[in-house]
């Protein structure tokens, strides 16, 4: 069986960040792949938007794992999934999540402590426990995966960025190989959190941290700057500004863009061989 993650793995290097490029289907893995990316990440935001629905807690898990692998064989690149809350409260389900994720043929997975549908996150307890599971289920899996956990009450509001500190460092002691906060207050508090914890960091680039570069996240000893569904948004973007030009005021100007034959060659050249 091929394993993704070693090459995965090695790419996580603090102050030294690649770009995960969150794709939301086949043909913007390929693109992305294409256009330079290192590693692919799916988006679970932008893969709801594909289904007509909202982002948080409204795909299923099969529905996820079948488009991650759908991503997985789209391009050579490995491919990390954004699995939510891993689809279920128990420890037991978040451990059998990441062996799925590991069947679809993932380098890696994250898993939020948002207790979804909602906005509010698991008791601290809950969050620790749920990735020492998962963190255990990886570890026992055929080959390598790397596990990311992610504290994303701060970005929800459902805590601040000191019980965010404190919950990263929990969680890498319970085994995630990388640790996101997403939307920290500004760059000072992700530098904080980079040289409190002893695994690497992801750092998001939407919001503000949109405006910033690959350099100053690096100065700020980041691993991994993902996309999440920035990119994914910006299309849809797109999509309503035009719409609104030609429904609106019957103008059509928004309608030029890339040539067929260039995405038909970016298609091809970010293929799986």
């Amino acid at each position: 069986m091929h394993d993704p993650g070693p090459a995965f793995r090695a790419l996580h290097r603090p102050g030294d960040p690649f770009i995960l490029a969150n794709a939301w289907d086949a043909g913007s893995a390929r693109m992305l792949a294409a256009l330079g990316a290192e590693a692919i990440g799916t988006t679970s935001a932008g893969h709801a938007f594909t289904l007509g629905r909202p982002d948080m807690g409204h795909v299923s898990r099969d529905e996820a794992l079948a488009h991650a692998e759908a991503l997985v064989t789209a391009t050579p690149l490995p491919v990390s999934g954004d699995l939510e809350n891993g689809y279920g409260a128990a420890p037991e389900v978040v451990a059998e999540t990441v062996r799925l994720a590991c069947a679809a043929g993932l380098a890696g997975c994250s898993i939020e402590d948002t207790d979804l549908p909602g906005s509010g996150a698991y008791d601290r307890a809950d969050a620790v426990e749920r990735i020492r599971a998962a963190a255990a289920a990886a570890r026992a899996l055929p080959r390598d995966f790397v596990l990311l956990a992610r504290a994303d009450g701060v970005m929800t509001g459902a805590y601040g960025m000191d019980e965010a500190q404190v919950r990263a460092l929990a969680f890498a002691a319970a085994g995630a190989d990388a640790v996101y906060v997403p939307l920290p207050p500004d760059m000072a508090a992700l530098a904080a959190l980079c040289r409190a914890v002893p695994v690497p960091v992801n750092a998001l680039a939407a919001g503000s941290f949109a405006r910033r570069t690959r350099a100053e996240f690096a100065a700020a000893g980041v691993a991994r700057i993902s996309l999440g569904s920035a990119l994914a948004r910006a299309t849809h973007r797109v999509i309503a500004e035009t719409a609104r030009a030609m429904f609106d005021k019957g103008e059509f100007a928004g309608l030029g863009g890339i040539a067929g034959d260039a995405v038909d060659a970016l298609l091809r050249d970010g293929a799986r061989q």
